[in-house]
């Protein structure tokens, strides 16, 4: 396992995060710890997951995983906050002061910890001006609750405004961004790489795997998902625009690949997520231990310069080859183009 600098902190995260969506909930508690355990044998420090996992579950999984391996002060833990957590509290979803005070504490609990390494703010809020945002994350870290700050799924121009608007007020500024990455959409490569190489802002990116499909368990003459599969308990999120004829040419050349590295195509997906330029620590998100040992195994795999004029082939740098449901994800500042 490599380790890598979160962008300009000088803090060294391992090539892979272990994302913890899945714990707490489709993954038990029990099976959630010994999954953890197992990732930080292998040499992984870097854990995410967020308060509205499973609302609050998956942070209390962690939190008792760490509790039961003692490991907590080796690790760097981030956890998120945005979403709704009460459908009966106006208030309780956004990026204002009193979210984020209030979930922060509430986040703390669940963890059972006295900081969180890295506060990331879920999404973008239009409604909210930035320096409300930032002066909230600021008084954070100067409590001593939160030791860096980031964000998820924001466009390049946001985190420019952030970085402006931090420098300007002398507030901690975001060290890190979050944004949806893999072979089927590109698109960060044509702002957000720049801009995060430029300012030293780490890239940590989320679905990798594009939720699943680009470890093969697709084929274009199936006309459902497995049923255990996450398109199959939830066709309408997070993939049913997957399903073209464009993303199964990039699937059957991953697996090409991975048929002559001897390889999984997961762990080929995975490795060039990794190895792209601007990329600090994709996020994995394993429901079980099988699916883990499969994502941990991408470390020993490295693509050449053909590998990437294949992929690149039908992949094209920069684009996406499926189409955005806005309805899936919510706004998305990649949206346009």
């Amino acid at each position: 396992m490599e380790y890598r600098n979160l962008g300009r902190t000088g803090v060294k995260v391992s090539e892979i995060c272990l994302g913890c969506m899945m714990f707490g909930g489709r993954t038990d508690t029990e099976d959630s710890a010994d999954i953890i355990d197992r990732a930080i044998d292998e040499g992984v420090n870097f854990l995410d997951t967020a308060n509205v996992y499973s609302t609050g579950a998956s942070e209390e999984a962690v939190g008792k995983a760490l509790k039961r391996n003692g490991k907590r002060d080796a690790i760097v833990l981030a956890t998120k906050v945005h979403g709704v957590m009460d459908e009966e509290d106006p208030n309780a979803s956004g990026n204002h002061r009193r979210h984020i005070i209030e979930q922060c504490e509430a986040s703390l609990i669940r963890l059972q910890v006295d900081y969180i390494d890295l506060y990331q703010i879920h999404r973008p809020d239009s409604q909210i001006p930035i320096d409300e945002t930032l002066r909230a994350l600021d008084d954070l870290i100067r409590a001593g609750k939160v030791r860096y700050v980031g964000t998820s799924t924001y466009a390049a121009w946001q985190l420019v405004e952030a970085l402006w608007a931090a420098k300007e007020l002398g507030l901690n500024r975001f060290v890190s961004e979050q944004p949806p990455y893999h072979l089927l959409d590109r698109r960060i490569e044509r702002e957000l790489v720049p801009f995060a190489q430029t300012y030293g802002v780490a890239l940590i990116p989320w679905s990798p795997l594009a939720g699943g499909f680009l470890t093969g368990k697709y084929s274009r003459d199936e006309s459902q998902s497995p049923e255990d599969s996450r398109y199959g308990i939830q066709p309408r999120r997070m993939g049913r625009n997957h399903f073209t004829d464009e993303s199964f040419d990039v699937l059957e050349a991953v697996q090409a690949i991975a048929g002559e590295k001897g390889c999984t195509p997961g762990q080929v997906a995975l490795a060039w997520c990794k190895d792209m330029p601007g990329i600090t620590s994709p996020i994995i998100g394993p429901r079980t231990m099988e699916q883990l040992e499969d994502n941990l195994g991408t470390v020993e795999v490295a693509l050449d310069e053909n590998d990437h004029e294949r992929l690149d082939a039908v992949a094209p740098p920069g684009r996406a080859t499926v189409p955005y449901y806005e309805a899936d994800f919510g706004p998305h500042p990649f949206r346009w183009g």
